[in-house]
């Protein structure tokens, strides 16, 4: 099962579907080119009767460090129309892990960040090696949140606590005791532990697992999950479409001395502290 992909893999072991994201020179960041590479994944997940359950991975010892911010800091997109379809098109990607009829399982080592970790949250298990790091950095720089999935994990008072302060350095034993993920487990043991439950999940009758996995995003969705999602969407494209200081300022820098200086720049503005 192969394609020809640039940043992702698609491969298969029996049963179960393994997706690597594969850009390690960038931490895995997500790009214009692997959104649309991991829709094309995802269709050819749900319409292969073979597959049953998906692991999701990435490369080179990390999972994502989110949204490539290089790619933006390139492209200077501003206004409305521009960033409505940026957004759109982050968020429909992240979302259809959630929407797959199949089972999804994050498998996560290293950093797991901003859109990382909101992809990590999409599926429907997460499973970490204790040396995985998660996080929600967006307003120390200026940006907001893609999709809004993290109060429906962890309840409001840690959400805003972690979104309001960008913290970023959120630990395995740290993000399982919120419920943000569902086991830590050894370092280097993380890609085994998920292909064995997905092997014991694809032992059950798929059209039952399928169903179920609905019956169980109805619950949150009847709640308003999917228009809480929306609306906090149109909020980032407020936020996103006008322009903060903060960002204008973050995006000079990354320019002029490169992604590193413009991290350091803003970790000065609180100290040299990266809360979680």
């Amino acid at each position: 099962m192969s394609e020809p992909y640039r940043t992702i893999r698609l491969e298969r072991s029996g049963a179960v579907g393994l997706l690597t994201l594969a850009r390690p020179e960038r931490l895995n960041a997500i790009d214009k080119r692997m959104l649309g590479e991991l829709q094309h994944a995802l269709d050819a997940v749900e319409g292969d009767e073979q597959l049953r359950v998906l692991i999701v991975k990435g490369a080179g010892g990390n999972f994502s460090s989110g949204f490539d911010l290089k790619e933006q800091m390139e492209a200077r997109p501003s206004g409305f129309a521009a960033w409505r379809e940026i957004l759109d098109r982050d968020s429909s990607t992240i979302m259809r892990f959630w929407h797959l009829k199949k089972p999804t399982i994050a498998a996560v080592q290293g950093y797991c960040l901003a859109g990382g970790c909101e992809l990590a949250m999409a599926c429907d298990i997460t499973i970490a090696a204790e040396d995985a790091t998660f996080g929600e950095p967006e307003l120390k720089f200026g940006a907001g949140i893609v999709v809004m999935l993290l109060p429906w994990l962890v309840g409001p008072k840690r959400a805003k606590e972690i979104i309001l302060s960008g913290a970023d350095r959120i630990s395995a034993h740290e993000a399982v005791q919120i419920g943000l993920i569902n086991r830590v487990v050894p370092s280097g043991k993380v890609e085994d532990t998920a292909l064995a439950l997905a092997r014991h999940i694809a032992v059950i009758d798929p059209s039952l697992v399928q169903a179920t996995k609905r019956a169980i995003n109805q619950c949150f969705e009847v709640m308003g999950l999917l228009k809480a999602v929306d609306a906090a969407l149109d909020i980032d494209l407020a936020i996103e479409g006008k322009g903060s200081e903060d960002k204008r300022t973050f995006m000079d820098i990354a320019r002029k001395g490169g992604l590193r200086e413009a991290i350091a720049w803003r970790d000065a503005r609180f100290g040299n502290r990266s809360d979680g």
